[in-house]
């Protein structure tokens, strides 16, 4: 029996063909990890006796890149200095990686999901990853606010699109 707005014959959607092709627009992530991770405590053990809380900078990349067939590899570089009256508290940098594989996604559709969507879904774990480095390097947890990755990527291309307007404009 066929749903309700759908003609005998015609395929759900996501549903393989009869010839078992599925021909559903796929993405997934295939696995996650730490590719890098350092954390330096330079003036340790003095910079534990400062009663001053520590002035903390927090500076984001992402990168993203094609490692196979219909297999991209996004990168989350999250840098954080903490320094306390001008000398360094820790330093720590991570930058966590993740391979997501797509299958039948439009070509314009798959920057959108690398620099948006995909590291909103690594986010949570590289969040962890660093606060339990900053913890275990004796100072309390840098615990990061979410982050809307997809927001960012959006203002990002309307900024270079306004750049690219001008700069044709001026032409």
């Amino acid at each position: 029996m066929a749903d309700e707005g759908q003609m005998p014959g015609d395929q759900p959607f996501g549903q393989p063909l009869a010839n078992g092709a599925d021909t559903a627009p796929s993405a997934g992530m295939i696995s996650q990890y730490v590719k890098d991770l350092s954390f330096e405590n330079p003036n340790a053990p003095k910079i534990f006796q400062s009663q001053e809380p520590p002035a903390i900078d927090v500076q984001f990349n992402i990168g993203a890149g094609q490692v196979g067939e219909d297999v991209h590899e996004v990168s989350l570089k999250i840098e954080a200095r903490a320094e306390v009256q001008g000398e360094a508290a820790f330093v720590v940098e991570l930058t966590y990686a993740g391979l997501f594989g797509f299958r039948n996604v439009p070509a314009e559709q798959i920057q959108p999901f690398l620099l948006g969507e995909a590291p909103r879904l690594l986010f949570p774990f590289a969040r962890r990853v660093l606060a339990d480095a900053v913890r275990d390097g004796g100072f309390p947890p840098l615990l990061l606010e979410p982050i809307d990755f997809g927001q960012l990527f959006l203002q990002q291309q309307q900024a270079q699109e306004q750049a690219q307007a001008g700069t044709m404009g001026t032409s």
